[in-house]
């Protein structure tokens, strides 16, 4: 069977090549993808049905989509899509909207604590599902961004994996769609015809988020240097630990026995080089 469109052949190809740079997917998986209802995670969802159908290796997928408790959340029309697919999906109804709303203060950002929920949920799901991997929608603009945002504002050098292991070690979170950009998964997902379902958060797309803001500043550095943000994914993948101040990589004892031992040995009171 061909593939439906050239786009999707396009990040078909991309999503492989991600799949085995990183080795995302193995056979005999059950892949939990996290189905928000956003264009990231939508455009995830087709991709990995489409590949499940024609790859080498045998896997299966589960959708399942965190409802936080908003009321307007149009998890029906997820439902309708899944459906009309015939994509095995869980909606589970929880809480963090209220728990958002009650911790945190109009002036701070709920983004970081209502990802950590839901990471959660995802957990104890995958666990009840059978799950071998949880495979969620960030692209590789997400990548870029989180390293700038890291950068700037968290003192840190670091965007996030494409697979991670959980601390207990029973998880294991893949992101195939480290090599598509966000305007190639909302051009899929237009494509494809699927229901872009906003998540009814009462901040979200607020421009004056840190996160918005570093949005509009690739944004421009792109349409100034076309490419700088590929250039800067390719970064995360050529990292020269010996160039950077973090001590850990370079501790000073071995950076002084390293430069003792490129030193010319010492001349003998003989006049022969000494042996060291």
């Amino acid at each position: 069977m061909a593939y439906e469109s050239a786009l999707e052949k396009k990040l078909a190809r991309k999503v492989t090549r991600a799949i085995v740079d990183f080795e995302l997917i193995e056979d005999g998986d059950r892949v939990m993808v996290g189905l928000s209802g956003g264009k990231d995670s939508w455009a995830l969802m087709q991709l990995l049905d489409a590949l499940r159908r024609r790859a080498p290796v045998d896997f299966t997928l589960v959708a399942v989509n965190v409802h936080s408790g908003y009321r307007d959340y149009r998890h029906d029309e997820i439902e309708r899509a899944c459906a009309e697919r015939g994509w095995e999906l869980r909606i589970e109804h929880t809480t963090i909207g209220a728990i958002i709303d009650d911790k945190l203060d109009e002036r701070a950002t709920p983004c970081s604590l209502c990802a950590r929920l839901r990471r959660g949920v995802l957990y104890r799901i995958a666990g009840e599902v059978g799950a071998t991997k949880i495979a969620l929608g960030h692209h590789a603009d997400d990548f870029i961004e989180t390293l700038l945002l890291n950068l700037f504002f968290a003192g840190a050098l670091k965007a996030m994996p494409a697979r991670l292991v959980s601390d207990d070690r029973r998880h294991v979170v893949v992101r195939p769609l480290v090599y598509v950009s966000e305007e190639e998964a909302r051009d899929y997902t237009r494509e494809a015809g699927l229901p872009v379902i906003g998540c009814c958060c009462p901040v979200c797309g607020d421009l004056g988020l840190q996160r918005q803001r570093v949005k509009r500043l690739l944004l421009d550095l792109e349409r100034e240097h076309p490419g700088v943000k590929q250039s800067m994914l390719k970064a995360l993948g050529n990292v020269a630990g010996r160039h950077l101040l973090d001590r850990r990589l370079n501790p000073v004892a071995e950076l002084r026995a390293g430069v003792a031992a490129s030193l010319p040995a010492a001349p003998s009171p003989s006049g022969e080089a000494a042996v060291v």
